[in-house]
């Protein structure tokens, strides 16, 4: 059934969002940051070790790296349009709307915690080419896998910052959904050159949501969502 894959995911992230938030109520506030800074210490790894992996070539024994031009390209497109459109502030109004409509507004950090769960959440190409397969193939295994690595970031997100990481689960069934609808058309589009560059522009992404949980807000990391699909388009072309 096409679209399961995304359903799986979904789910693990309310379960792991409730868990978390059961265990959240039983820490006091200086484990929480403790526990933040931990976050956004395995997060920025996360983000270097996948942004290293597809820069890092050997050749004739000697290591060299690549696509620094199209990173740097894609990032400077990607960030004006990003800003054009003003994204970061459109998922933060989403999140006000939410924080309302839950009745959650003395939470104080549940908007952050609904825009930081979901851009960590949403980034990356095993969403992308999990939900192809799903659309094409049926084939759901990549997002399985995701909903298992989704479960527990979710979890010690929303451990630490509240209930609002738990609504991440809407738009990641936004666009994984989309993209599975979407996947007879997307599907050609995504060679390996393509796949790599977003993965590339993805892990870059995801070290800088690190250097906002351990720095407090310092980047528009919404603003940057548009460098994806620029890092696509860089691959077709070039």
């Amino acid at each position: 059934m096409a679209g399961l894959g995304t359903i799986i995911n979904v789910a693990g992230i309310l379960i792991g969002g409730v868990i978390g938030l059961v265990c959240g109520k039983a820490l006091k506030e200086r484990y929480q940051e403790t526990l933040i800074s931990a976050i956004g210490v395995c997060t920025l790894f996360i983000g270097i070790s996948g942004a290293l992996e597809k820069m890092l070539v050997i050749t004739d024994g000697k290591l060299g790296s690549s696509g620094t031009m199209m990173m740097i390209g894609s990032f400077a497109i990607g960030a004006l349009l990003g800003e054009w459109i003003n994204l970061e502030e459109r998922m933060e109004q989403f999140g006000r709307w939410l924080k309302v409509k839950t009745g959650s507004e003395r939470d104080t950090s549940f908007v952050d915690g609904f825009v930081t769960a979901s851009l960590t959440v949403c980034i990356g190409a095993m969403a992308v080419v999990g939900s192809i397969q799903d659309g094409i193939n049926g084939d759901y295994s990549i997002l399985a896998a995701k909903a298992v690595l989704d479960l527990i970031i979710v979890m010690i997100m929303t451990a630490s910052m509240g209930k609002g990481c738990i609504f991440s689960a809407i738009p990641v069934a936004f666009f994984q959904g989309s993209v599975t609808l979407l996947s007879g058309l997307l599907e050609p589009l995504m060679t390996e050159q393509a796949l790599d560059y977003l993965s590339l522009t993805g892990s870059v992404m995801i070290f800088c949501v690190g250097v906002n949980l351990v720095w407090g807000k310092k980047i528009k990391v919404a603003n940057l969502l548009p460098t994806l699909v620029v890092a696509v388009v860089w691959a077709l072309v070039g």
